[in-house]
């Protein structure tokens, strides 16, 4: 072999350092990087599936206090009460003289006066679904009554023309026991 060819050998087997490539150490901490990654968005995703089941009742529960501060409201506005009935029964003193029962209760159909959480009202509340025809009102309609929650109303005076209004809806779900609370001020002036 000539000089010009050993040279070119010589040139073709060495490398520069901007072409080095990666060694087997690097590639294997890059696995281990990616892995770790990997392997916490798996574990995320069975926590966001469960609460993804629990959108539904989450939705309920937000319903339904947002119906007792409305029936809280219509009793103030069609004049169903007068202003010292807008109360709990027993409240803070002990004796405030409400209609609205003290402590949570079931989530009940309400009852003639058509206010909630009142002593007149009826049955538990449930919630019919559409059948597999996906109409509602038809044979294969599928009920449910809301025997997993509870919904406490609880109004305090706050000054003579003044009320706060705090309703907490409490329920169970496959990954435990959840409360959501709505909170609100009433006036004597509608």
């Amino acid at each position: 072999m000539g000089r010009t060819a050993m040279a070119a050998v010589t040139r073709a087997g060495r490398r520069s350092v901007g072409q080095r490539g990666f060694t087997l150490l690097e590639a294997m901490v890059a696995m281990a990087i990616l892995s770790g990654g990997l392997l916490a968005v798996a574990l995320i995703i069975p926590s966001g599936i469960g609460k993804l089941a629990d959108a539904p009742l989450d939705l309920i529960a937000k319903q339904k206090a947002v119906e007792a501060v409305e029936s809280v409201f219509q009793a103030r506005d069609n004049r169903i009460l007068i202003w010292a009935q807008i109360r709990n029964v027993q409240g803070g003193s002990g004796s405030d003289g409400g209609v609205f029962l003290d402590g949570p209760q079931q989530i009940r159909v309400p009852g003639a006066d058509g206010l909630l959480n009142t002593a007149d009202d009826g049955a538990v509340e449930a919630l019919v679904l559409p059948g597999n025809d996906s109409l509602l009102g038809t044979a294969d309609d599928q009920t449910t009554p809301l025997t997993q929650y509870t919904r406490e109303i609880r109004i305090r005076d706050i000054s003579t023309v003044l009320r706060s209004v705090d309703v907490t809806v409490t329920y169970r779900t496959a990954n435990g026991t959840r409360t959501y609370v709505l909170s609100t001020y009433i006036s004597s002036y509608s």
